[in-house]
């Protein structure tokens, strides 16, 4: 394995260590949050643009667009295909929201620690201290990054969201 990525590793390692068992969690939340903004992604770039080409074919294969059943229709194709655009967005935005809750967890678990180190030493040990506050802040500055990351995309997942099924609905006129 070629040195470089031996200390990337280590260097992640450390990392780790420094803010406890808490940035385990986070970096299982951002692996799972960036899985999800990926996959939506992926759809929007490829299968999205399949659904939409059906329902528009499906609708403009109709005789009749102008009775209630045929706004029934309309609204079921649109409905259906934004049922598909929508699949994970609300647990990205889930994940993007507990991220910094858990950065608050690591802040309370690295904070007990040092109250801990406090009862046994006393004040004036700032060394043994410090690895308590160190888990105390960097899990926080992790789940504020880990959140951030997430936070851009998922407001565009949201918005394009929002864009394709208006420009769907406008696409399957109801006029003949």
């Amino acid at each position: 394995m070629p040195e470089f990525i031996l200390v990337i590793v280590e260097s992640i390692r450390n990392f780790m260590d420094l803010g406890g068992p808490v940035l385990y969690l986070i970096a299982g939340l951002l692996i799972i949050m960036w899985f999800m903004i990926l996959e939506r992604i992926m759809y929007f770039r490829g299968p999205h643009k399949q659904a939409v080409k059906a329902a528009i074919d499906q609708w403009e294969g109709r005789k009749e667009r102008t009775s209630w059943a045929a706004h029934q229709v309309r609204e079921e194709l649109v409905s259906s295909v934004a049922i598909k655009m929508r699949e994970n967005l609300p647990m990205i935005q889930a994940c993007v929201a507990l991220a910094p809750l858990f950065g608050l967890l690591g802040t309370v678990t690295g904070m007990i620690e040092v109250f801990q180190v406090m009862a046994v030493n006393g004040t004036s040990n700032a060394r043994a201290m410090a690895g308590g506050v160190s888990q105390a802040t960097v899990p926080t500055m992790a789940g504020m990054v880990a959140a951030l990351s997430g936070l851009f995309l998922s407001f565009w997942l949201q918005r394009k969201y929002e864009q394709e099924r208006e420009l769907l609905g406008e696409h399957l006129t109801l006029d003949h």
